[in-house]
Formats: C-alpha cells, structure tokens, sequence
C-alpha cells in the first residue's frame, strides 16, 4: 500500500493504491479506480465495503486506487453536492490512467461512489464498470446503463437503498454486457456477509476481467 497525494481542483486529495503481490516482471493485470461512499454519511476510502472490494480485486491481480474525497480525511476542500466530488473522480481516473496508458481500466465504487466511479468511468472512456451497493433510484446512471462497456454489479439482497425487484430490473434494461451478483443477508453496508461480500466482488471482477481479455492467474493471496 502505497500514500498518494492526488492534484485535486480543490486542492490535493488523499490517496491509497494498493498493489498486488506479483512474481518479478510481472505486471497488473488491470488499474482499477474504487470511489467510496457518500460524505456526509461517513463514507471514507476505508469503509469496510471499499476495502474488502479492494483486497478482493487485488488478490485477482488489479492495481487499485483508493481516495477521499474533497473535505473527508486529509482531502482539502468541502462536500459539493456531487459536483465536485464527480471532478474528483475525473481527476483520480486521468492519474490512474497515466501511470499505465496501456493497461485495462475498471472504474467504479461503493453506493455513492458507484455513481461517481462509473459515471467517469463512461465519460473517459474506460474498460469496464464496477457498480457495489448501487443506489440506482438516487443518481442518474442513464450514461451508465447506455453504454456498451462491461458492467458488473453487486447489491444485498435487504439493501435499504434499492431493492432486488427494481435493480433486476433496471440492469435488464442495460445494454449487454452486464450482469448482477445478490448478496443474501446482507443490508446496504453489507457489515453482516462482509466475507460473503468480498467473495462476490472477486467473482464479479474475475467475470470483468474475462470480459475485456484482461485474465491472468492470480497473485499469491496476502
């Protein structure tokens, strides 16, 4: 794990990237951009749901980087309704991306951050989309569900925010490809299944990786 100071436009945002545990000469199989949940609620770059979502993508062989928004944690600036925490977004993807040009791009995040990481994730042009915990009914997510590139997803099957009816729903509507992972016994936070949870997410995320030609054996765990 890696301290990164990001150049945000309202000033630096603090960081993590985590790297997996690679044999030499070996590179990361895919960059992925991992936004965290709401602010004002409490959400930071290390939720429980964040960091399991991370370690789970890690250990299938991803770069992962992690960031608080503006005015969470050491992050300068103040909650912006969305609008600046979406320029926050574009600006941890555009230095994701430039560390590897060449290498696949997931984005995506947790609940709130789902909306930001994926909506950047469309506009920047990325490989593919990682939704956990989509408030669908809460955010635009139209470009989202638009756009061709891979969409997995991730809900608890009690989740307070959207329920399994409505979510099965909206990603029948999204066009391919996309696929949807339930969580059972799980509420929003997924604090009850966490293991479970982090399960799914390897199993969404080694589907991701299928979907662009990114496959690789993984890592040795850590």
């Amino acid at each position: 794990m890696q301290s990164v100071i990001l150049p945000g436009r309202a000033g630096p945002l603090e960081a993590l990237l985590d790297t997996p545990a690679l044999e030499p000469g070996r590179e990361p199989v895919a960059s992925l951009l991992l936004c965290h949940p709401h602010p004002p609620s409490g959400g930071t770059m290390n939720t429980h749901a964040v960091f399991r979502a991370m370690r789970a993508m890690r250990h299938l062989g991803c770069e992962v980087l992690r960031f608080n928004f503006r005015g969470v944690g050491k992050s300068a600036g103040a909650w912006d309704e969305g609008r600046g925490e979406l320029d926050d977004g574009r600006v941890a993807l555009q230095w994701l991306r430039s560390r590897s040009p060449d290498r696949p791009l997931i984005a995506g995040g947790f609940s709130f951050g789902s909306w930001v990481g994926m909506t950047v994730g469309v506009e920047a042009g990325a490989d593919a989309l990682l939704g956990l915990g989509v408030p669908y009914a809460s955010y635009d997510l139209a470009r989202v569900a638009r756009s061709e590139l891979p969409k997995a997803l991730v809900l608890a099957d009690h989740d307070e925010f959207t329920s399994v009816a409505a979510m099965r729903e909206a990603v029948e509507r999204m066009r391919e490809p996309r696929r949807l992972w339930i969580v059972d016994g799980a509420t929003h936070l997924f604090t009850e299944r966490l293991d479970a949870y982090e399960e799914t997410v390897r199993e969404a995320g080694r589907w991701l990786l299928e979907e662009i030609g990114s496959t690789g054996s993984p890592p040795p765990a850590r």
